[in-house]
């Protein structure tokens, strides 16, 4: 596999500073039931690198030193950890918010069985990848029948009140464009999801998070290729937002790797850009430190800030649709490609 960090380095991204840690992220390994093609971890069924409960113990020391809200567990499959659930378990005693990024077909597994229980039970938020609404997109994206899959795992989610007024469990959707292309408008974006879910399938959710595809990992290499990569570059820097530079989520986060070493943020991880430019465990903050200033960049950090902005909570600013439904980017030459954009009954598009 092509590795893009090469081309990426040699940045013109502004510098960033961080501000007050909100948040702290545990990519608990690199195993999933799943190989999407969009993947920058470049997760799947044959990784072996998980994180162990040691880590998981310090990780949450950490946590309570620094004074954060919120515990996001992503991976892979965060779920197919063995300690997946201590972990949770243990934070919620911690009095710390979970979210689990669930790529929702791992409910199915045989060894999942209870998970979904097991989450609504400790009030988990999840935030579900589905990359679109459409079962042709999503397979080609996810793999054949991954579609009807994350169907059966979103009704048994409903079921125990996720996505339900006043049931206090939030389910919230990822969506990815399937190519190099900018996500279009989250909000108008989000009701079409809602709209057709509801209408075709009986399902609910509360939020539609877009995400741009980072030139990193799986996806990076897809790019070099294919021969996109300069393009999508360039269209990730024609884009940018100097706006969106107050809200990205690497000024409020810290990611931490399977192994226990920490980075900015989960993209800077999987390039191997550490926290202040050298290689620190979680341990090592555990110090009566002040953490660095300082945010490592590259060129891949434009994802972040082109058009309305992406984050592990979706879109950062609001950016109004055209007339007719059009999804519009908000870039100079980008554009849409016309082959994600399908018109629904609802008059919503994707």
């Amino acid at each position: 596999m092509r590795d893009s960090k090469a081309l990426l380095l040699n940045s013109d991204f502004p510098a960033l500073k961080r501000g007050q840690t909100h948040t702290l992220q545990l990519n608990l390994g690199y195993l999933c039931n799943l190989s999407c093609q969009h993947c920058h971890v470049n997760a799947g069924p044959k990784r072996t690198e998980l994180m162990a409960r040691a880590t998981m113990q310090t990780a949450l020391q950490l946590a309570a030193q620094l004074g954060v809200a919120t515990l996001d567990l992503t991976g892979g499959a965060p779920e197919m950890n063995p300690d997946f659930r201590w972990l949770v378990t243990a934070a919620r005693q911690q009095g710390l918010h979970v979210i689990d990024r669930c790529n929702l077909t791992v409910l199915l597994m045989a060894e999942q069985h209870g998970t979904a229980d097991f989450l609504a039970a400790h009030h988990v938020e999840i935030t579900a990848s589905l990359p679109c609404y459409l079962e042709s997109n999503v397979d080609a994206q996810r793999g054949k029948g991954v579609f009807q899959d994350s169907l059966t795992a979103l009704r048994q989610l409903n079921a125990l009140g996720y996505g339900q007024a006043d049931s206090g469990l939030v389910l919230n959707l990822a969506y990815n464009p399937q190519g190099p292309v900018l996500p279009p408008p989250q909000a108008a974006l989000e009701q079409a999801y809602k709209d057709y879910l509801h209408q075709q399938f009986g399902i609910q959710f509360n939020r539609l998070f877009t995400l741009t595809n980072m030139p990193i990992q799986r996806f990076g290499a897809v790019l070099q290729a294919s021969g996109e990569f300069d393009a999508y570059l360039t269209l990730l820097k024609h884009a940018h937002q100097p706006a969106n530079l107050e809200q990205v989520m690497c000024r409020s986060l810290l990611s931490v790797d399977w192994q226990g070493f920490v980075y900015d943020c989960d993209f800077n991880q999987l390039l191997g850009l550490p926290l202040a430019g050298r290689r620190i465990l979680i341990e090592d903050l555990l110090q009566p430190a002040k953490l660095p200033d300082d945010i490592s960049v590259a060129d891949h950090c434009y994802g972040c800030t082109a058009g309305q902005g992406s984050s592990c909570q979706g879109g950062l600013v609001a950016i109004s649709n055209k007339p007719q439904n059009e999804a519009k980017l908000v870039a100079k030459g980008g554009m849409v490609n016309k082959k994600l954009l399908v018109t629904l009954p609802t008059g919503g598009m994707v």
